[in-house]
Order: C-alpha cells, then sequence, then structure tokens
C-alpha cells in the first residue's frame, strides 16, 4: 500500500512541477508587460525609442525584439485605452488605442496609398501632406503594398514628408514641419502588421492663427497665414513645435480579418521662449481627434472604392494650374467669410494675397479634393461640385 502510495505521487509530482514552471513563466511575462508606462522600467517606451532611432538613423538596425514587445503590448487587453508615457528627451509623451472594422489590406490601400492623398482619412488632423524620399526627389507616399507571408521578410520604406496640419482645437494654432518617416509592413505571428515612425526633423515654421470653422466633424478650417493664436489673451504668441516623435501601429485583432488595431506612441514638445507647454492630456485629445475622425471614414457605408478616390485625385491633377489657382483662390475666400462670420477673425485682420499661384500644386489638389470628400461623404461643401471637379 505503501509502495503505491508512493508511486502515485511521483508520477503527479513531475506533471505539477511542469505545470508549476510554465505558470512562473507566464506570471514572470504578464508582470513585465504589466509594468506601467508611466514607470521607467517599463519595456515599452523603451521599444518605441529604439523605432524612432531607427527612422533618425536606418544604419543602427532594425530591432525585432522591440517590434515584439510594441505589437504584443497593443494586442494586450486592457481596461483603459490611453497612457501617459515617460518623458523622454525633455518631451512629454502618451499613448491611445482603438480598433477600426476594416480589412487590413483594406486600410492600407485608403490610409498609406500613392493614389490616396493621407489627408482624406485624417482630415481633421492633416491639411497636406508632401512625400519625397531620401535624395529629394518628389515622390507621392509610397507604392502599392503586397501582404507579407509568415516568416517573409519585412518591407520597409524610409522617406522624408512635409505636413501642414490643421488649426489646434484649444489654441487654433497651425504649423508646418518636416518629418523623417518609415514604413514598416510584416508578418508577426500571423498577423499582419503596418508600422509607421515618424521622426521631426528641426523645429517646426511658426504657428500661425487659425480657425475651426463651426463643428471640428465638418472639416472646415481657416488658415491666416499670420503668425499667433485665436486663443484671447495669446495672439502674440510666437510658438513652434519643438519636436515631435512618434510610433504608429496597425496590426489585424482578435480573430476577425476586419478589425484593425491602431497604438499610437507619440511624443510631442511645443510652446514659445523655447518652453514646453505641452502636456499629456493634449497629446491624448489630438490623438483621440484624429481617431474619431479616421474611423468614422474608414467605417462609413458612403466611403467611395478606392480607385473611384484616385481617378478622382488624377483627374483634379490633370487641370491646368490656373484653373487649380482660381478654384484654390474661390476656396480661400469661402474659408476667408466663414472665419469672419464666426468673430473669431476680423475682417481687417484678413492677410489681402494677391495670388496663390505659388502654393505648391499638389498642396491645392490636396484641399480641393477634401471638398469633393465632403460631398462624396455626404457633408457639405465649402464649393460645389462644378468647381471642384471642373465639369
Amino acid at each position: 500500500m505503501k509502495e503505491t502510495t508512493t508511486n502515485s505521487f511521483f508520477a503527479l509530482r513531475w506533471p505539477l512541477i511542469t505545470l508549476i514552471i510554465l505558470m512562473l513563466i507566464i506570471f514572470q511575462h504578464q508582470s513585465a508587460m504589466a509594468v506601467s508606462l508611466t514607470d521607467s522600467a517599463s519595456p515599452v517606451p523603451a521599444a518605441a525609442m529604439k523605432l524612432v532611432g531607427f527612422c533618425a538613423d536606418p544604419k543602427e538596425g532594425l530591432d525585432a525584439q522591440a517590434i515584439a514587445t510594441l505589437v504584443d503590448y497593443v494586442l494586450e487587453p486592457k481596461s483603459k485605452k490611453e497612457s501617459d508615457l515617460p518623458k523622454l528627451k525633455e518631451t512629454p509623451g502618451a499613448y491611445y488605442e482603438f480598433d477600426t472594422r476594416i480589412k487590413f489590406p483594406s486600410f492600407l490601400q485608403y490610409s498609406y496609398s500613392k493614389q490616396i492623398p493621407p489627408s482624406l482619412t485624417s482630415p481633421a488632423s492633416l491639411r497636406y501632406s508632401v512625400w519625397t524620399d531620401i535624395q529629394g526627389e518628389s515622390q507621392k507616399n509610397t507604392g502599392s503594398w503586397k501582404l507579407v507571408p509568415p516568416g517573409g521578410k519585412p518591407v520597409i520604406i524610409h522617406g522624408v514628408q512635409h505636413d501642414g496640419i490643421t488649426p489646434d482645437q484649444t489654441t487654433g494654432v497651425y504649423y508646418e514641419y518636416d518629418l523623417k518617416r518609415t514604413f514598416i509592413l510584416l508578418n508577426y505571428k500571423g498577423r499582419n502588421v503596418f508600422i509607421s515612425i515618424s521622426k521631426q526633423i528641426d523645429i517646426s515654421d511658426i504657428g500661425k492663427k487659425g480657425v475651426i470653422l463651426g463643428n471640428d466633424d465638418d472639416w472646415n478650417y481657416y488658415y491666416s497665414g499670420v503668425p499667433g493664436s485665436t486663443k484671447a489673451g495669446l495672439g502674440w504668441v510666437k510658438s513652434y513645435i519643438y519636436d515631435f516623435f512618434a510610433v504608429a501601429i496597425y496590426v489585424e485583432s482578435g480573430s476577425s480579418p476586419s478589425i484593425v488595431r491602431s497604438g499610437f506612441f507619440q511624443w510631442i514638445r511645443a510652446g514659445w521662449s523655447g518652453v514646453n507647454f505641452v502636456q499629456t492630456s493634449h497629446i491624448i485629445k489630438g490623438m483621440k481627434r484624429n481617431a474619431k475622425t479616421s474611423k468614422s471614414i474608414l467605417e462609413s457605408p458612403k466611403l467611395p472604392a478606392p480607385s473611384q478616390i484616385a481617378s478622382t485625385y488624377q483627374r483634379i491633377s490633370s487641370l491646368p494650374k490656373n484653373d487649380l489657382v482660381d478654384r484654390y483662390t474661390a476656396l480661400q475666400q469661402a474659408r476667408q467669410s466663414l472665419a469672419v462670420l464666426s468673430g473669431k477673425i476680423d475682417a481687417n485682420e484678413i492677410k489681402k494675397t494677391d495670388s496663390y499661384a505659388n502654393t505648391p500644386k499638389v498642396q491645392i489638389v490636396e484641399e480641393l479634393m477634401l471638398e469633393y470628400f465632403k460631398i462624396t461623404m455626404g457633408k457639405s461643401s465649402l464649393l460645389g461640385k462644378k468647381v471642384v471637379l471642373g465639369n
């Protein structure tokens, strides 16, 4: 009887020991991932900075472990979808994530295609965007994407991008700046993943007075061209974005192939007289603004097919420059009228412009494209469809 009991104990002991070891491993992994993002010991912000370093200098090499750390964190269940990040390079940061009901290939077609302006999926945040390669040759963002099979080599594209952004919701200030950009398309444990990395090259142009015309969801903005802010008491401000760096992770989420989870790690330092006035709450507010708009567009049943948007872009781009300038002038005049009616801009403050002939063509086309896009999405346009398309 004793021998039988002893043998039974040993027979059960090894599976029990194995189970305990596995539980310890899982617990240690969960504990490491559970470290608050605000904690300097968290591996997640450090992993994001490794990718930012790769964007700034590709010679540093791509860190596969950093990618794994970030993707695992984005996919991890959380009670809160937002968090502060540790201050890095004297720059405050924040994290935010959200899900979009869209298939991954469609997400790439709409959001990162050379045929569709990026401002169309981020109209509440991005005024226009111009992509150039490292050598300075003008390009449209990227080429077509082919998904990477499991075990396949990641696709990596480096470039430089000039962005003009929309007026801030709090201050009304808008900026333009140059970024180093890196795009990475890969397959991680059977999931499609796209990573967008940004690193500001130098301080931005001086911040200028802008106005959100009506509801932010209407995507109508006025750009004065005059330095300062429309916020009461801050009209004199000469502000700049001193630094900006970010990593955006887009990954197929859950068992459904038609959900893309977006996780944003973002740091911004901006203000005046060299002093930063950005708080993490401001960064999260900006990310939520962009997420709300992007999600509403990509999930909308009114969203035109990518081919339709691309053909319209080509149609507007092919118009003679003088025709484009005429249409753009009409758009600016409509914005000016609304800005004066809003009471935030005095008619005497309107900067007189003889001609918009020197405005970059890509900027003109993207801003006219937004008017077309508003019409197709069931929103009011500042211009009629015939004016936009040249019918």
